[in-house]
């Protein structure tokens, strides 16, 4: 019985394909090997012990392992490599945006520190610097999002389609460029027309606020999604956002300004159907001026 049991299990070794000896004698793995106990896992010392060093035989001293090589450095996660503060952004100019604001008292002092400002890439790939368009004192301001190829050309803000529609949207409540100033979040046009990014808008953020102070308007229209978030801190889109009045201060007004966001008109040239929404803004802007309490005429298309 023993020799067929043996039989039946070298046979079944070969079919798994085990036809080949290794060793002049059959070994039992699974067996500790006579006289050694079995192996253990060493116990790990409590913390605070003392662990002996290896006790190593006078006569035939064991010859201490060679260190590994050091391995490079990690990079620490608690200190990355210093960064300027916006991407692409001299860091002296991005500590100093605000105190080189700050110091403007008029907006051609703005314009004069903008076009040697070095602290937005965009002045370097942009034709033109695009800062204001309109009256300086005026009692409404219109602050947009970031010029486009005919604003790059011309060195002026809203002269493109949009601005056209723009044109139309003021006269639709009695109001032309000489009775408001416009400009935008950005005055250097991003290449391609792409959308901003949080820090070329945070780059030009100081000049636009010391804008605002210099002007001292009695309200504010920020035009599209970008100038309302950026303007408001809020994080709500321009659908949520339009319609409504805040209020916009900074630490240098005597007073708050009351604001409201409309469509862009960029969008309106896309979406028409959202214009009506746009002219009952128009409206309220209207009232909010004191020009008197009834609605311009017109339907704002």
């Amino acid at each position: 019985m023993a020799g067929e049991n043996l039989l039946s299990a070298l046979k079944w070794q070969i079919e798994a394909g085990a036809d080949e000896a290794i060793g002049e004698h059959p070994m039992d793995r699974f067996a500790a090997p006579a006289g050694e106990p079995p192996a253990r896992a060493p116990r790990a010392a409590p913390v605070g012990d003392q662990v002996p060093p290896p006790a190593h035989s006078p006569a035939a001293p064991s010859p201490s392992p060679s260190p590994p090589a050091p391995s490079p450095p990690a990079p620490s996660a608690a200190a990355p490599p210093p960064a300027p503060a916006a991407a692409g952004m001299a860091e002296p100019d991005a500590l100093n945006a605000y105190q080189i604001a700050a110091g403007a008292e008029t907006l051609e002092d703005i314009r004069a520190a903008l076009l040697t400002f070095e602290g937005c890439p965009l002045a370097r790939t942009a034709t033109n610097l695009v800062y204001t368009d309109g009256n300086p004192q005026a009692r409404i301001v219109f602050i947009g999002e970031a010029p486009g190829a005919a604003e790059d050309r011309q060195g002026l803000p809203f002269v493109g389609p949009a601005g056209q529609l723009l044109d139309r949207m003021l006269a639709s409540i009695g109001l032309d460029r000489s009775q408001v100033l416009i400009t935008n979040t950005l005055y250097w046009r991003p290449p391609g027309n792409r959308n901003p990014t949080p820090a070329e808008v945070a780059t030009c953020l100081p000049f636009v606020e010391r804008t605002i102070e210099i002007i001292d308007p009695e309200i504010l229209v920020l035009v599209g999604g970008t100038a309302a978030k950026t303007l408001l801190a809020r994080r709500e889109g321009i659908m949520k956002l339009r319609g409504k009045w805040f209020a916009f201060e900074t630490s240098r007004m005597v007073r708050p300004v009351p604001a409201m966001a409309i469509f862009h008109p960029a969008f309106l040239l896309r979406s028409p159907a959202q214009k009506r929404a746009t002219w009952r803004d128009l409206i309220e802007i209207k009232k909010r001026l004191g020009d008197g309490p009834d609605a311009p005429s017109g339907d704002g298309s």
